[in-house]
């Protein structure tokens, strides 16, 4: 029997794949400090469970629109004006099971196949995958480290062709924490708007920002770029929602509606309960999240400074997100023990069998001399797993 060949092209998720193999090792026993999560190690906020709790109670277990209840995309709509200074209406909203279920329709409603679109480098594991599954062709444009790993202008309009279909924009970014201010935006938005180039806008983690950055969303600039920006977010990070599965995509009317017919063929709706218990959430002060936020601060200063102090190794402070990568060059080409460094790969494989620490090797995000750490664990466990890596890396030969 023949499979499909556009979906034996797919590769799955590294970061899932090495988060399931650490939980493994837990549970036979092994002292595992794990940097592969993409996950707050908050709670839900109480008042979030509480909510779903009196969702249940009230019978609000039955099918919903496919695009989300009314009162959610309100409540979206209100955060987006609120936060982000963008006014959209209802039937411009769509909700589904997490915003990596976004983005899978965004690209689906919006490729054709040969259809191509730019990806800065390094990306988030998901985005090729996303953009082949749908028929298109990611191109990659290295984004450099010495410009806090941030694409420029110039870099992206060498990367258009005829082709071209969308520009992918994360910000704060994973895996490099990088965040675009509105000067940077701008150029890529007046790119965009000349060329006639969607832009995609991953903003995900746009609570997750540091020594005073702020968060921009690129629709917010002007109507001509909105009218070409797919707006994505989620309660994932912010409300430490993850298992939530609860996404939503901002953007021109016609386009929802593609997205809307999409899911309600594949998914149905999301689900009931997580959509009151969002609605009630994005409706809340923020409190809970700003203290998330000033701890995964502490840490991320911490983590920073003790890499920057072990042989061998470097990173730049992250402006966003809760990830850190870790400059792993001059440990490629030593041996640790008789186990060559060529690699990303080989040096994660070599950290965790010696020292049970887990990282996530950067060729999944396309920059094999990197490998990403979260700092979304305990300021304990940072401090312990910090000290295995020093440990392996002065054994090193």
């Amino acid at each position: 029997m023949i499979l499909s060949q556009k979906s034996l092209s797919i590769t799955g998720s590294l970061t899932l794949a090495i988060d399931a193999k650490a939980k493994q090792m837990l549970l036979e026993g092994h002292d595992v400090i794990g940097f592969g999560a993409g996950e707050p190690d908050f709670p839900t906020p109480a008042f979030v469970v509480e909510a779903a709790k009196y969702a249940l109670n009230q019978g609000l277990t039955r099918y919903t629109p496919s695009s989300g209840t009314l009162e959610l995309r309100k409540a979206i709509c209100s955060k987006l004006e609120r936060d982000n200074n963008i006014t959209y209406t209802p039937d411009e909203i769509i909700v589904s099971n997490g915003a990596k279920h976004s983005l899978y329709n965004v690209f689906q409603a919006i490729l054709n196949p040969g259809d191509e679109v730019i990806i800065p480098q390094p990306y988030w594991l998901s985005y090729p995958e996303m953009v082949k599954m749908a028929g298109g062709i990611p191109i990659f444009v290295e984004a450099k480290e010495d410009n806090s790993f941030k694409t420029t202008r110039k870099e992206l309009e060498k990367a258009i062709t005829l082709k071209t279909k969308a520009i992918i924009i994360n910000s704060p970014s994973n895996p490099n924490g990088c965040v675009y201010n509105r000067e940077e935006l701008a150029d890529i938005a007046e790119l965009a708007v000349r060329q006639r180039i969607f832009i995609v806008s991953d903003e995900i983690y746009e609570e997750m920002v540091y020594d005073d950055t702020q968060h921009i969303s690129i629709a917010s600039l002007n109507d001509k770029i909105k009218d070409l920006t797919l707006t994505v977010n989620g309660m994932s990070k912010a409300y430490a929602m993850t298992g939530w599965r609860i996404g939503y995509t901002a953007g021109p009317r016609e386009i929802i509606k593609v997205m809307s017919n999409i899911q309600s063929h594949s998914t149905s709706n999301p689900n009931s309960i997580a959509q009151y218990a969002s609605t009630v959430a994005l409706n809340a002060p923020k409190d809970e999240i700003l203290g998330m936020i000033q701890e995964f601060d502490k840490r991320r200063l911490y983590m920073v400074d003790k890499i920057n102090s072990i042989p061998y190794l470097s990173c730049k402070l992250p402006k966003g997100a809760f990830y850190v990568m870790m400059n792993i060059t001059q440990a490629i080409g030593k041996k640790y023990r008789n186990t060559l460094i060529d690699g990303s790969i080989s040096f994660a494989d070599a950290l965790l069998d010696s020292k049970k620490v887990t990282v996530v090797p950067g060729i999944a995000f396309g920059a094999d001399q990197y490998v990403r750490l979260s700092y979304a664990v305990s300021m304990d466990k940072i401090k312990k797993g910090l000290e295995r890596i020093r440990q392996f890396m002065t054994e090193l030969g």
